[in-house]
């Protein structure tokens, strides 16, 4: 056995060279993460390089054109690394583009139109003379991950296969496969310090602030940061249920196709927060803070959502809803139409300035954890398609992509807040009571 304080041994491998990537909106704590793992590939005679701007430059790849270090990608050495673990923003930037973008079910991965943008991003890794993909990034990242290895499973006998390990990273929490990803506390931190702040300035001006927080799919931030902030009350996607939830059947206009899409009981919804404005004022209280997680942006009426555009993964550009101005002016106008009075309705919107916030600890050595076991994954467990997940006392664990993305649209599967769940019931315990 060796002695408690021995560094880990180094077992026997063929790799050479490893490439870090980083995809989709910042987290608190991704240095830690990059670092981290360059470090131990380093350790292990690795050499690690770092992609810059997520998957942009490889999409761009042509043998005419090969990717030049310092412009493309950088070496990940101790220099760069130097004291880069607590350390804000991304070492190695971040981009949105996705190679996987036109590939949308197994089939398309025989469709050489389809997979272009892989085919390009592959051959440029070989051309870097990469032997495993350590890919960092949300749910889309995983998304592109796996048709990054199943592209390859497709490729004719005798061609490179480059393994590729994903990092799960999101400030909004909804990963299956892990119980939470790092970031997402110190956003949780960072948002509830300013709803903590605005409640001091709507109680001095006897008002309400509707803060639209993060999380497009789930509403672990909205929730976390409300519980936290002490907010008057939270809703999120998964509230949006039972009576507050109907359906509409809209036609497209470009192929006159027509499907059923669910979406909220908006009356129900303004007139539920109404209630609670309402109950707080018979405590001696007009004033207060309500948040609402972004995506229930998703279910508004598709009149609000017409000519709104879309990214690469197909997502709503929630920023120019205006979902928390929206919701403000209709609950001034039921609050006016129940009490007979007025009261200011401020919107505001939190949760970018929180994606680069100087990490907690807690996320810093789960990032840690992280990247440590992206190495231990790839070099001492000779995995690939996984992604590697934490649980207890931060025990490294393995999960399968196929357990994370469904096996016929290949897209990740949404980790939501269990309505009725112990860590749901905690907002409405904390929150003024009203009777439904």
């Amino acid at each position: 056995m060796a002695n408690t304080l021995s560094a880990p041994p180094t077992p026997k491998h063929s790799f050479q060279r490893v490439a870090i990537l980083f995809s989709g909106g910042p987290a608190p704590a991704a240095n830690a993460v990059i670092s981290t793992a360059a470090a131990c590939f380093g350790k292990a005679k690795i050499e690690a390089i770092g992609i810059l701007n997520g998957y942009k430059h490889l999409m761009d790849y042509t043998p005419e054109k090969p990717l030049v270090e310092g412009d493309h990608w950088i070496r990940l050495d101790s220099k760069v690394l130097h004291r880069t673990r607590n350390s804000q923003g991304i070492i190695i930037g971040t981009a949105r583009a996705n190679p996987g973008k036109k590939i949308s079910s197994p089939a398309d991965l025989q469709d050489a139109e389809k997979t272009a943008a892989m085919q390009r991003t592959y051959q440029a890794l070989v051309d870097l003379g990469v032997d495993g993909l350590i890919s960092i990034g949300g749910d889309d990242t995983l998304k592109t991950a796996n048709k990054f290895k199943l592209y390859q499973e497709q490729l004719p006998s005798g061609s490179k296969q480059i393994p590729v390990v994903h990092l799960p990273k999101t400030i909004d929490n909804d990963y299956n496969g892990i119980d939470f990803t790092f970031g997402f506390f110190t956003a949780v931190q960072f948002i509830s310090t300013e709803i903590r702040n605005l409640i001091y300035d709507a109680q001095a001006n006897h008002a309400y602030f509707v803060a639209e927080a993060m999380g497009r799919s789930a509403g672990w931030l909205a929730y976390g940061s409300a519980i936290a902030g002490e907010a008057s009350l939270v809703v999120s996607v998964e509230d949006i249920v039972g009576d507050y939830r109907t359906e509409e059947t809209v036609t497209d206009p470009t192929t006159g196709t027509t499907k059923t899409r669910p979406i909220m009981e908006l009356d129900r919804v303004i007139n539920r927060i109404v209630k609670t404005m309402v109950a707080r004022e018979s405590e001696g209280k007009a004033f207060g803070v309500i948040v609402l997680a972004e995506g229930l942006a998703e279910y508004l009426p598709y009149e609000r959502l017409e000519g709104v555009p879309r990214d690469d993964h197909g997502h709503i550009a929630i920023s120019e809803i205006q979902l928390g101005r929206f919701f403000a002016k209709l609950i001034a106008e039921a609050y006016t139409a129940k009490t007979g009075k007025s009261r200011k309705i401020n919107p505001v919107t939190l949760g970018y300035e929180a994606r680069c916030a100087q990490p907690l600890a807690y996320d810093v050595i789960l990032g840690s954890q992280l990247g440590v076991g992206s190495y231990r994954a790839l070099v001492e467990e000779g995995l690939n398609g996984v992604m590697v997940s934490v649980s207890g006392q931060f025990e490294l664990r393995y999960e399968p992509f196929e357990k994370l993305v469904n096996p016929e649209n290949l897209v990740t599967l949404v980790r939501f807040i269990k309505t009725g769940s112990d860590f749901h019931r905690l907002a409405r315990f904390l929150e003024t009571n009203v009777n439904e």
